[in-house]
């Protein structure tokens, strides 16, 4: 009996199977808003479990990369209305994922009067593509301050209610892959010496008061985060404390009882491997449900399902290419390659043209 294509529960939710479709930045929000093309890219594939949105800013700060959506207005809102109007009869249910990008980003990707900010005013290496004038460094984010860090929170709590406003069932707060939640776990891009600096305790503190104020205005059914122990996407280093770390991080989820913990993977990309024990820590330690994500085909996913080694599987590139993949799995059809040509070009080319089966 297939475990992967049988019925799961998420919280409250009944998921018509136990395949998630990944956060996958797209760039085709055009002036940050969502779009028809955006509904019926998410409405292809909706014969997911779970959809899990392209990284969106609940601040006008956070859009770090030209053409990434925001839930921060009545236009963004009713944009995505679009999309969860176009989802909902598939049967696939949907989180938005929330992305500030803090210190990865260029103001000239930014609206008027907003800021690349971060915990610490430090630079991540590496370059930002601009519409307006092609690759930048990342800009040297102003260090936030404490009035600064109260808004965000802020920002986050309004977000999630615009996103329950928008028809969705639930956010991810994107604590993974470098963005602005990241910054403030990792040492390196968090150099504060005030409560959110030096000790875990205190890195972990913005995090954790995110996943509070998110969870006081929407309910912990339906917040879920995303993280990347061993991660080191967008100038995150190892350092020798991660375990430890990312434990304490476990234990403070977990005693906040939010409905997911969303584990990244990237060393079927050429990252460091997330090591087993890492990945069986937060099994023990975390009492929701577990979403593994890494490289997964049908055969692996089913495999990881039936040993309990998590609760739901996430993939992105084989959504990304093949809209009805989970057809292709069940059937054991060959799958559509993806143009990685197209991952961030504006327009329906590598979005919404991939052929289907018959």
């Amino acid at each position: 009996m297939s475990q992967l294509f049988s019925q799961a529960t998420l919280g409250s939710l009944k998921l018509q199977n136990h395949l998630v479709m990944s956060p996958m930045t797209r760039n085709r929000a055009i002036g940050n808003i969502p779009n028809a093309l955006m509904a019926e890219y998410y409405a292809q594939r909706g014969t997911a479990g779970l959809i899990i949105t392209e990284g969106t800013s609940p601040s006008p700060n956070g859009l770090g990369y030209p053409r990434i959506p925001g839930i921060f207005s009545m236009e963004q809102i009713n944009g995505w209305k679009l999309v969860t109007d176009a989802v909902r009869p598939t049967g696939a249910k949907m989180f938005m994922q929330f992305m500030h990008c803090g210190r990865i980003g260029h103001p000239l990707n930014l609206p008027a009067g907003a800021r690349v900010l971060g915990p610490s005013a430090v630079a991540a290496a590496g370059d930002m593509y601009t519409d307006a004038e092609g690759m930048k460094q990342n800009a040297t984010p102003q260090a936030m301050t404490e009035a600064d860090i109260k808004t965000a929170i802020e920002e986050f709590a309004q977000g999630a209610k615009n996103a329950i406003a928008a028809g969705f069932d639930g956010i991810e707060l994107h604590g993974a892959n470098g963005y602005l939640l990241e910054q403030f776990i990792r040492p390196n891009s968090n150099q504060r010496t005030d409560r959110y600096g030096g000790a875990i305790e205190n890195r972990a503190r913005f995090v954790l008061e995110v996943a509070d104020a998110t969870i006081a205005a929407i309910g912990k059914d339906r917040v879920g985060i995303r993280l990347s122990p061993y991660g080191v996407f967008n100038d995150m280093p190892l350092y020798d404390a991660m375990e430890a770390d990312y434990t304490y991080l476990a234990q403070q989820l977990n005693a906040r009882g939010l409905v997911y913990i969303h584990l990244v993977d990237h060393s079927p990309m050429g990252a460091p491997k997330v090591p087993d024990s890492i990945k069986q820590m937060f099994r023990n330690t975390f009492k929701g449900k577990l979403i593994l994500s890494g490289g997964y085909d049908a055969a692996r996913a089913e495999s990881d399902l039936a040993a309990g080694k998590c609760d739901l599987v996430a993939v992105g590139r084989p959504f990304l290419a093949n809209p009805d993949l989970v057809a292709r799995w069940k059937s054991g059809a060959a799958v559509n390659a993806p143009d990685m040509g197209t991952f961030y070009t504006p327009g329906p080319k590598g979005y919404t043209d991939y052929p289907t089966l018959g």
